[in-house]
């Protein structure tokens, strides 16, 4: 695994490679952030984008979303996929937080994850975007390219949260989150663009799988119509070859004809 110095300057890297990065998800208080994470259970950002507008201009805190008719917020949300369960966690969510929270949304970990529908990622993305507290969400795409450059190991996201987290300052683990992802969607997909990529000094997976994967000789000169010439049988031209038979070959005398 790589060293913190190291991790710092891959995220500093992709930090200027994305400038301003921030989540994709559309929000403007705490409450509207937590609810459209929610959302984006199985679903994408551009997706629950669509839906929250009409979703918060009707229910636009948690005492109104607590008091929701399920059907009406079902409708809003079916683009988004398992729209029963994620009405149930977010109403469920709304009426929590009113009777426990006063209809505020808690900076504290243990307080988010008690919440339906809201696991440790989630907890992460609003504590660091919308509530000020230190938070490093852990996704699919944090995965696959912390692991790719080596900045961190497993498949575990509270692992790797902590391996990461232990590497970077805590005012940088939402920036280092946000960047990791975004480059995990554009560049560093399942099927990487490496060619696209400002990190192959310092990725393990470009130095081992791709550096090395290249043919170590220089390719062989081609021809514009036969290809490869070394590929070309040594043979002799025929023409001169078939002279030379010809001068050998001893002369057979022909017959005269009878008058």
């Amino acid at each position: 695994m790589k060293s913190a110095a190291t991790t710092r300057r891959v995220i500093d890297a992709l930090a200027e490679l994305y400038p301003g990065a921030t989540t994709e998800l559309h929000y403007r208080t705490p409450f509207e952030l937590l609810v459209a994470t929610i959302l984006s259970a199985q679903s994408t950002d551009a997706g629950v984008n669509l839906v929250t507008p009409t979703l918060f201009a009707r229910y636009p805190d948690a005492r109104a979303l607590a008091g929701a008719e399920p059907s009406e917020v079902e409708k809003i949300i079916l683009s988004t996929g398992f729209f029963r369960q994620k009405t149930k966690a977010i109403t469920t969510a709304a009426r929590l937080l009113v009777e426990q929270h006063g209809g505020e949304v808690p900076a504290d970990m243990n307080a988010l994850t008690a919440l339906p529908g809201v696991g440790r990622k989630t907890a992460n993305v609003v504590l660091g975007h919308a509530l000020g507290v230190p938070g490093l969400p852990v996704d699919r795409h944090v995965l696959r390219v912390a692991n790719r450059i080596g900045i961190a190991e497993g498949e575990d996201p509270v692992e790797v949260e902590s391996q990461l987290c232990s590497r970077l300052p805590g005012d940088r683990w939402t920036l280092a989150s946000d960047v990791l992802i975004l480059h995990g969607r554009r560049v560093c997909k399942p099927k990487p663009l490496c060619d696209q990529c400002p990190l192959p000094p310092d990725c393990f997976f470009y130095q081992t799988e791709i550096k090395d994967a290249r043919p170590k000789n220089p390719p062989k000169r081609q021809s514009r119509v036969l290809g490869n010439i070394e590929d070309l049988p040594a043979t002799k031209k025929p023409r001169k070859a078939a002279a030379s038979r010809a001068a050998r070959a001893p002369r057979t005398p022909s017959r005269k004809r009878r008058s």
